[in-house]
């Protein structure tokens, strides 16, 4: 279908009865753009006509067709003045088509190609403009994962920065390793985690805004190499050199470009320091968080006042984390979780990790699978069930109902064999369950947590009397309650179900951590009455990892055995 479309003016044709297709604004590996006449508004608009790939079965292209639409579909939820406006999601021919604003005006890439780099006070702006873009995305679950000049449009005679093609890079499989060896996305902007494939999260978009303003600074990406593999080395293992045009931005910059994604610049931080610069003409210096230490630094990495920018460099050596000051809160019934320390990351393990890319693509050999999650599965955001940068607003459908036998009765029920990767825990408060190899138990009061090093999941339980109104009132008052016990509560839901036959009720919701370096969290719980006792199992993590949260969540519920009562 992409090869028998014309130039502009050639084939014109409607899609979905609606949208007459008229000029082909541009192409890509994610497919094709036009500019297009919406019918029954009369207006003009930018469709875009993605592709999908050739070889797979019709089974294959059905699904991946249903999935590009539900992804697409989490994009037009969005409202914000810098992000790109979806107008519809449609099919025709068997074929997704996004039908978006059309912004008269080009690329963020097009405008440093034909006018070369802009000022600090230019870049400062656009960097906000993009930050906005971003966190309101990342309080939605949604996550960009393509974030480069390319993908940043300047609309004419307003100067407005708008962010496009969310969702649409990893939905056609663009951000990965082709069986060839070739990198099909944008290497240059990748995150090291991302690369490593240990984890992606909103602070891999922020690393992306990083290498993006060193571009718009100075007119290349610090990470442009000659080669592929030239690229993923200088991302992941490289000292970084920032370009001497990056030095009025340059604290900015050095905290976006930190190699562990739990010390980078936080959104929040980074809006400050540039709206700082906007303002007073300075930028204010790194927090103490993410200021590298001496005695940490080699000799050779040690920058001295009088070398220029362009010769300092970042070190990749592991740095000391100061942790930021918490203030306790008193613990909640449900739902509310126990401030784990922010995990530490090694830098080591991202470093092997891309030291295996990088001899994968030197063999030639397919290394899709390097760039997959810690379980096999194709980095997902929050929701999903295909590989997407973005975030689909449908929930999860809960897997609660367990298919086990068990009949009301005093004595001790086996508990299940776990399952690979997992361990039985006999609780001494009265219960078992499979939780994943590594996750320690830190009781707290009448609450217990299982934890993955450095608390990024949490699974929670909770044995206590039966209340009134059972678990769906429980469930509904914890609901109510949730902006109280957990910052930032949005999008809770609460639904009647059944567990082992026995009425239940599952509660999700997003909320923002316990501290601002935590970032946003999706937290599953069930509850129901057993034994007459009534049981609270939750699993927390990051937004950008639900869907293994899910995963977790499903083991704990369906292993979950009382052992008194």
């Amino acid at each position: 279908m992409m090869g028998r479309m014309g130039t502009e003016g050639d084939n014109v044709r409607v899609i979905a009865g609606r949208y007459r297709l008229q000029a082909r604004l541009g192409r890509g590996g994610m497919g094709v753009v036009w500019r297009a006449t919406d019918q029954l508004l009369g207006r003009q608009v930018a469709v875009k006509e993605l592709a999908l790939d050739e070889t797979l079965s019709p089974e294959e292209a059905r699904l991946q067709r249903e999935r590009t639409l539900r992804e697409a579909r989490a994009v037009a939820q969005l409202s914000h003045p810098n992000v790109v406006v979806v107008h519809d999601v449609v099919e025709d021919d068997e074929r997704p088509y996004l039908v978006m604003e059309l912004i008269d005006g080009g690329s963020l890439a097009e405008r440093i190609a034909r006018e070369g780099p802009v000022g600090a006070a230019e870049a400062a702006r656009i960097g906000l403009a993009l930050l906005a873009a971003l966190q309101k995305a990342h309080q939605a679950g949604v996550l960009h994962r393509d974030l480069k000049p390319a993908n940043v449009l300047m609309e004419a005679g307003t100067g407005r920065v708008v962010l496009t093609d969310f969702g649409i890079a990893q939905v056609s499989g663009a951000t990965t390793l082709t069986e060839t060896g070739s990198f099909v996305g944008s290497p240059e902007y990748t995150s090291p985690e991302r690369m490593s494939g240990d984890r992606t999260g909103p602070e891999s978009d922020l690393w992306s805004l990083g290498a993006l303003l060193c571009t718009v600074l100075s007119g290349e990406s610090p990470f442009h190499r000659d080669s592929l593999g030239g690229v993923l080395h200088a991302v992941v293992m490289d000292e970084i050199r920032l370009p001497e045009a990056a030095a009025p931005l340059q604290p900015v910059v050095v905290g976006l470009l930190e190699r562990d994604p739990d010390r980078r610049l936080t959104a929040a931080e980074a809006e400050r320091m540039l709206r700082a610069y906007i303002d007073t003409g300075r930028t204010p210096q790194l927090p103490t968080d993410h200021v590298p230490t001496q005695r940490d630094m080699p000799r050779h990495h040690m920058p001295r006042p009088h070398v220029p920018l362009a010769h300092v460099s970042l070190p990749h050596v592991s740095r000391p984390h100061v942790s930021r000051a918490e203030v306790p809160r008193p613990a909640s019934p449900r739902g509310s979780e126990p401030r784990a320390p922010k995990p530490r990351r090694s830098t080591r393990t991202v470093l092997v990790a891309a030291a295996l890319v990088l001899a994968a693509v030197g063999a030639g050999v397919s290394v899709t699978v390097l760039l997959m999650g810690p379980d096999g599965d194709v980095e997902r955001a929050p929701g999903t069930s295909v590989p997407s940068p973005t975030a689909s607003p449908e929930r999860p459908t809960p897997t609660v109902t367990v298919t086990r036998q068990q009949t009301e009765t005093t004595t001790a029920t086996p508990a299940p064999a776990a399952p690979a990767g997992y361990r039985t825990a006999k609780d001494p408060k009265g219960f078992s369950l499979a939780v994943p190899e590594g996750f320690t138990r830190k009781p707290q009061g009448a609450r217990v947590f299982y934890m993955s090093p450095g608390g990024t999941f949490r699974i929670g339980i909770k044995v206590s009397d039966p209340e009134k109104g059972g678990p769906l009132e429980v469930m509904r008052r914890s609901h109510a309650e949730g902006p109280e016990n957990n910052p930032g509560y949005r999008d809770g839901e609460v639904t009647a179900t059944t567990h082992d036959g026995r009425p239940a009720a599952f509660w999700e919701f997003t909320w923002d951590g316990f501290t601002e370096a935590e970032g946003a969290r999706r937290t599953y719980d069930l509850c129901w009455e057993e034994r007459g006792r009534m049981y609270d199992v939750w699993v927390s993590a990051p937004v950008g990892r639900s869907d293994q949260a899910k995963r977790y969540f499903d083991t704990a519920v369906d292993s979950f055995v009382p052992t008194a009562g």
